[in-house]
C-alpha cells in the first residue's frame, strides 16, 4: 500500500499544482492550509469508494459526467486566480494574509480533490487489491487512509516548499507575473486533461 500510495500522490495531477502554486504565492507555513483541504478531498475519496458509491459513480454516466465538469470549471476558475494574481511582496507576505484566509484556502484545496471523479474510479480499481473481504473492513480502510494521508502530506509538503524556494527567487514583479501564468497555463492543462477523461465502459 505504501508504494501505490507513493506512485499515486508523486503522479502530477492538480494537487500538485495547486501545491505548487500555493507555495509560490504564499510560502510554505500558509501553504499547509492547501494541503489540508486537499487531505480532507482524498478522505472523501476513500470514504465514497469505501461506502461503495465508487462503484455507482463509476456505473453512473450522470454522476460521473455532472463531477467531472463541475471539475473543469473549477480548474480553470482556479487558472483564472493565477492569471490574474498580483505580484507579491517577497519581503513577507502579509498582504496575502488578509486577502485569503486559511479556512477559504483549506476549501480551495478540499475541492480540487473532491472535484476529481478519475481519482475515485481509480481508487475503485487499485484499493480492493489491498482489502482482505474476510477481515473487519473498517480498520483496514482506516489504515489505507492514514497510509494515503501521511504519504500525500509529505509529497505536498515538497512540492509547496520546493516552490517557496522560488517565491524568494522571484524579486521583480514581471518575473512574478510571468511564475504565475505558468502556474495558470498549467491549471488550464490540468482542466483540458480532466475534460478529456471517458468514464471507463
Amino acid at each position: 500500500m505504501l508504494g501505490a500510495s507513493c506512485v499515486i500522490s508523486l503522479s502530477p495531477g492538480a494537487g500538485a499544482i495547486a501545491s505548487m502554486a500555493t507555495g509560490m504565492r504564499f510560502g510554505l507555513r500558509r501553504g499547509y492550509w492547501n494541503i489540508a483541504g486537499l487531505q480532507l478531498g482524498l478522505l472523501l475519496q476513500i470514504a465514497v469508494v469505501a461506502a461503495g458509491l465508487g462503484a455507482l459513480l463509476a456505473n453512473s454516466t450522470l454522476a460521473f459526467t455532472v463531477i467531472k465538469w463541475f471539475g473543469v470549471a473549477y480548474l480553470v476558475y482556479l487558472g483564472i486566480r493565477q492569471w490574474r494574481a498580483s505580484a507579491t511582496d517577497v519581503s513577507g507576505v502579509d498582504g496575502e494574509v488578509a486577502e485569503t484566509s486559511g479556512p477559504v484556502m483549506t476549501l480551495r484545496g478540499f475541492l480540487v480533490n473532491a472535484s476529481n471523479p478519475k481519482a475515485v474510479v481509480f481508487m475503485l480499481a487499485v484499493l480492493p487489491q489491498f482489502i482482505t473481504p474476510s477481515a473487519p473492513l473498517l480498520p483496514q480502510y482506516l489504515i489505507i487512509a492514514a497510509t494515503m494521508v501521511a504519504v500525500d502530506v509529505a509529497v505536498m509538503t515538497g512540492y509547496t516548499g520546493l516552490a517557496s524556494k522560488v517565491l524568494r527567487l522571484m524579486r521583480s514583479p514581471r518575473q512574478q507575473r510571468a511564475t504565475n501564468r505558468t502556474f495558470s497555463g498549467l491549471f488550464f492543462v490540468a482542466a483540458t486533461f480532466l475534460a478529456t477523461v471517458r468514464r471507463a465502459v
